[in-house]
C-alpha cells in the first residue's frame, strides 16, 4: 500500500512543518536542507516513511494547490479542536493522533528535542506561527458556493424539447474519438480534416436531414438547426463546412429548385458525393444582392445560359467549399434576355470535375488564411462564358419558357427578388444558434473554472472561489441569463420559420435578420469576457475560448452584416408602425397621442416611476411594460423623425442615411421584447417548481440587465426616477449573487461534451 499522510498517520507530525515551509510557494534551499537533515536523523521513522517526506520537499517537484488545501484543512480541523496549542510539534501530534493514538507519549518525550531544534532552525515561532493558521468563522462569501437546487437532467430535457434524440446523437458523434479535437497548424490537413469530419456525419444521414425523404432526407429542418447548433459545441470550421455543403447549397436546390433538381443534385448533395458551395456575395456587392453585376445570358440558338463575371471585382468571393472542394455552385446572377436584366435568380454552375480540376472558364483562387474558420476553404471564384444547360435554372421563382420568355408566377420584380431571399433565411438562423452554442461553450468552460479556482480571502482564512465574488459574477451572471433567454428566443425563430405563411414572411425575415445580429453580437461580448474572467488561463488554446473567439468574429459579417440586418429589422417595423397609423395625418397623430397619454397616466405616474418595491421590479407585466413602451416609443419618434426630414426637403435616401443610429435602436428594441416575451412563455410552460424557480432567477436578471442597460433612455424620457434604476442595479446584482449558487448545474444543463470543454472545466484538468 502506498504511504500517505492518512493511512500512516504519524507522519502528520511533520505536516505542519512541510507545509508552514511551502505555504509562501517557495521552499529555499535552507528550508530544504534543514528538513531532509531531521528526517534522515529520525529513527523512529522507516526508510519508506523517510522516502515519502522527502518526495514532499522535493524542489522541483512543489505539492499542487490540491495538495496544500487539503493540508491547511487538516491543519484548520486540529486547531478548531484545541485551544492548547504552542508549536508546530504540538500542532503535528493534535492531527496524528486525531483519529486513534499513533505514537506513545513515551516517544513523544524521545523526539520532542529534536522537533524544538528543527522549528529553531527553521526560524518558526510557534505561538505566532499557530496564531496565523488560526481562522475566523466562514464568512459569507466564503460560505456561498455551488448547490443544485433543481435536477439537471431535467432542465437539459427541457432546453432540447422535442429534439432531445437527435441532439443526444450528435453529442455523442463529436465526443468519440473520431472527433478529437486536434487541430492541425498546417491550413491544408486542417481543411482535409474537417471534409473528413463531414463525411462522416453524411454517413450518419446527418447532412441530408431537411431533404425530402425521396432522396435520402428525414424531411425534417427544425431537426438540421438542432443538428448544427449541436455540432457548434465541437469545431466551427466544422460547422460552416456542414452549413455550406448541406445548408447553403443543398437547400438551395431545395428551396429555389424544383424536382428536376432534386433528382439530378440532391442526394449527391446529402451524401457529400457531390460537393457544392452558394455563390452569391461578390467582392464590391457584399450585402447588397440587388446590386450583384454576375450575369447569365439567356441563348435560345441553344437552349443554355452562359455565366460571366463583367468586372474584376464583381467575381464571388468568399465563397465557402470553393478553394479546394466544390465541384458545383449555385450562383447568383442576373438574368439577360435579349439584351433586358429580369432581376437576380439563381443557377447550378459546375467548377470543377471528378479529379477536382477547374472546368474550363473557371479561375479559383484561396482566399487564404484568415483570422479563424481556416478548415474551411474559402475561395474567389471568376466565371468567363461558362454555358450551362437551360434546365440548370432554379426555377420556382422564375424561367425561361419554351419561346424563350421570362415567366414567373410572381408579377411583381421586387416582391419575387425577396421570395427567393425568403427562402434562404435559414442560414440567419442556423447562424445565431452555432454562436449561442459557442457563448454556451465559452459559458461552461469559464463558470466550472471559476467554481475552482481560487484567490484570496478573509485574514487567516482560506482562499474563496473567485466565483464568489460579486464583480465576477456581475461579469458572468447576465451572459448566462441571455444565453437561455436566447435558447427560447431561437428555438421560436426556427418554429416560427418551419410553420411561415406567406403573409407573415416579411415579419419572419426581419426577425430572423435582427435574431442573427443581436446572438452573434451577444456571443462575441461572452467571450470576449470569458476570455478575462479566466485570466492567463483564458489565453491559453487548450482552453478553447481563442478559437472560440476568432471562428465566431466573422458570424458579425457573414449571412448579413450586423448592422445592414438592423436596418432591416428597423425598416420592418417601421412598416407595421405605417400599417397602424397610416401617413400621421391629424386623425392617426391624434390615435398615436392617445396611446402616449394612456401609456403616461398607468406608466409614468409617479408612484410607478419611483418604486423600487421587490415584487414590482420582478413583475413579469413591469418588464413587459417596460420593453413595450421602450419599443413603442423609438418607432413613434423615429416615424416623426424621419417625415419631418423628408417634409423639410430632404431626399428620401439621405433621410435614412441620417436615421441610421436611431434605426439601430428600432430593432434592438424590439429584438428585446421579443425574446423577453419567449422566457415569459417559457416560464409558463415549466411545471417542475424546482425548474420553474432557477428559470424565474434568470428571467429577472435578464430582464433587469437589460433595463440596466437602457437606464440612461428611461431616465430621460421620465418613465423611472433615479430612485428606482439605483434599485434595479442593486437587484441585478443581487440576482447574480443568488444565480450563482446554481451556475454550476446551469451549465452543466448544456450537457456539452466534455471533450469540447476547455481543458480548465473538466475532470482531466489539475486544480487550479
Amino acid at each position: 500500500m502506498d504511504i500517505t499522510f492518512n493511512n500512516d498517520p504519524k507522519l502528520a507530525i511533520l505536516l505542519p512543518v512541510i507545509y508552514h515551509a511551502w505555504q509562501d510557494d517557495v521552499l529555499t534551499n535552507k528550508e530544504f536542507t534543514t528538513i531532509s537533515d531531521f528526517i534522515n536523523e529520525q529513527d523512529w521513522l522507516t526508510k519508506a516513511e523517510k522516502g515519502f517526506l522527502k518526495s514532499k520537499i522535493t524542489l522541483d517537484s512543489p505539492p499542487s494547490r490540491s495538495e496544500l488545501f487539503h493540508w491547511k484543512e487538516k491543519i484548520n480541523q486540529a486547531i478548531d479542536s484545541s485551544k492548547n496549542i504552542n508549536s508546530l510539534t504540538d500542532l503535528g501530534l493534535l492531527i496524528a493522533n486525531a483519529e486513534r493514538p499513533a505514537i506513545s507519549n513515551e516517544d513523544i518525550a524521545k523526539i520532542a528535542p529534536a522537533f524544538a531544534r528543527l522549528e529553531t532552525g527553521l526560524g518558526i515561532m510557534g505561538r505566532e506561527v499557530i496564531s496565523g493558521f488560526r481562522r475566523s468563522e466562514k464568512t459569507l462569501t466564503q460560505e456561498h458556493n455551488t448547490v443544485e437546487s433543481f435536477n439537471v437532467q431535467k432542465m437539459t430535457d427541457l432546453l432540447d424539447g422535442n429534439q432531445a434524440y437527435i441532439i443526444n446523437k450528435v453529442k455523442s458523434i463529436i465526443g468519440s474519438e473520431a472527433f478529437k479535437l486536434d487541430i492541425p497548424t498546417d491550413v491544408a490537413e486542417f481543411r482535409e480534416k474537417v471534409l473528413g469530419w463531414c463525411k462522416i456525419l453524411a454517413n450518419e444521414g446527418l447532412g441530408s436531414y431537411a431533404y425530402p425523404k425521396a432522396q435520402g432526407g428525414k424531411d425534417d429542418i427544425e431537426g438540421y438547426f438542432a443538428i448544427m447548433e449541436t455540432l457548434s459545441y465541437h469545431d466551427l470550421s466544422l460547422v460552416i463546412k456542414f452549413g455550406v455543403q448541406f445548408g447553403l447549397w443543398g437547400m438551395s436546390v431545395m428551396f429555389l429548385g424544383t424536382d428536376k433538381h432534386f433528382n439530378k443534385y440532391l442526394k449527391g448533395a446529402g451524401t457529400l458525393e457531390l460537393p457544392g458551395c452558394f455563390a452569391m456575395t461578390e467582392t464590391h456587392h457584399g450585402s447588397n444582392v440587388k446590386g450583384i453585376h454576375t450575369t447569365a445570358t439567356y441563348n435560345h440558338a441553344n437552349r443554355t445560359f452562359i455565366i460571366n463575371t463583367p468586372e474584376k471585382y464583381d467575381r464571388k468571393e468568399y465563397i465557402g467549399n470553393a478553394a479546394n472542394h466544390g465541384e458545383m455552385a449555385t450562383v447568383f446572377a442576373k438574368l439577360i434576355i435579349d439584351g433586358k436584366d429580369y432581376g437576380v435568380n439563381a443557377f447550378v454552375v459546375p467548377i470543377r470535375n471528378k479529379n477536382k480540376e477547374v472546368l474550363p472558364g473557371i479561375t479559383i483562387e484561396d482566399c487564404g488564411h484568415k483570422m479563424g474558420l481556416n478548415g474551411v476553404d474559402n475561395g474567389i471564384i471568376t466565371f468567363k462564358n461558362v454555358v450551362i444547360p437551360h434546365e440548370d435554372m432554379l426555377d420556382k421563382f422564375a424561367s425561361v419558357n419554351q419561346a424563350g420568355e421570362f415567366e414567373s408566377p410572381i408579377p411583381s420584380d421586387n416582391r419575387r427578388f425577396f421570395t427567393m431571399l425568403g427562402t434562404l433565411v435559414g442560414g440567419r438562423i442556423g447562424i445565431p444558434r452555432s454562436a449561442l452554442a459557442a457563448s454556451k461553450t465559452g459559458l461552461a468552460t469559464t463558470i466550472k473554472y471559476s467554481d475552482k479556482r481560487r484567490q484570496f480571502g478573509p485574514e487567516g482564512g482560506n482562499e474563496v472561489p473567485i466565483l464568489n465574488y460579486r464583480m465576477h459574477q456581475r461579469r458572468l451572471m447576465p451572459y448566462l441569463a441571455n444565453s437561455y433567454a436566447l435558447t427560447f428566443g431561437l428555438q421560436y425563430l426556427t418554429k416560427r420559420f418551419i410553420n411561415r405563411k406567406e403573409e407573415e414572411m416579411q415579419e419572419i425575415e426581419a426577425l430572423a435578420a435582427g435574431l442573427k445580429a443581436y446572438t452573434t453580437w451577444n456571443a462575441r461580448n461572452t467571450l470576449q469576457e470569458c476570455r478575462e474572467a479566466c485570466g492567463g488561463k483564458g489565453y491559453l488554446s487548450e482552453n478553447r475560448i481563442d478559437d472560440l473567439k476568432n471562428d465566431t468574429e466573422i458570424y458579425t459579417t457573414f449571412e448579413g452584416d450586423n448592422t445592414v440586418l438592423t436596418q432591416l429589422t428597423a425598416k420592418n417595423r417601421l412598416g407595421e408602425f405605417r400599417k397602424q397609423y397610416g401617413e400621421m395625418n391629424v386623425s392617426t397623430i391624434f390615435n398615436y397621442v392617445v396611446d402616449k397619454a394612456k401609456t403616461s397616466i398607468t406608466e409614468k405616474n409617479p408612484i410607478a416611476t419611483r418604486n423600487t418595491n421587490d415584487a414590482h421590479l420582478k413583475d413579469p407585466a413591469f418588464h413587459l411594460q417596460a420593453f413595450t413602451y421602450r419599443e413603442k416609443e423609438i418607432v413613434g419618434s423615429a416615424a416623426k423623425r424621419f417625415k419631418k426630414l423628408v417634409d423639410d426637403g430632404l431626399d428620401a435616401f439621405d433621410a435614412a442615411n441620417i436615421m441610421h443610429p436611431h434605426m439601430l435602436q428600432i430593432a434592438d428594441s424590439y429584438l428585446d421584447r421579443v425574446v423577453l416575451e419567449q422566457f415569459q412563455i417559457k416560464l409558463q410552460e415549466t411545471e417542475d417548481e424546482s425548474l420553474k424557480e432557477v428559470l424565474s432567477q434568470l428571467y429577472n436578471l435578464f430582464a433587469l440587465n437589460k433595463i440596466e442597460e437602457h437606464k440612461a433612455w428611461y431616465l430621460e424620457q421620465g418613465y423611472m426616477e433615479g430612485v428606482k434604476t439605483k434599485a434595479v442595479r442593486k437587484l441585478v446584482s443581487q440576482l447574480c449573487w443568488e444565480i450563482r449558487q446554481d451556475a454550476v448545474p446551469l451549465v452543466n444543463a448544456f450537457n456539452i461534451p466534455e471533450s469540447c470543454l476547455g481543458l480548465i472545466a473538466t475532470t482531466k484538468a489539475a486544480e487550479a
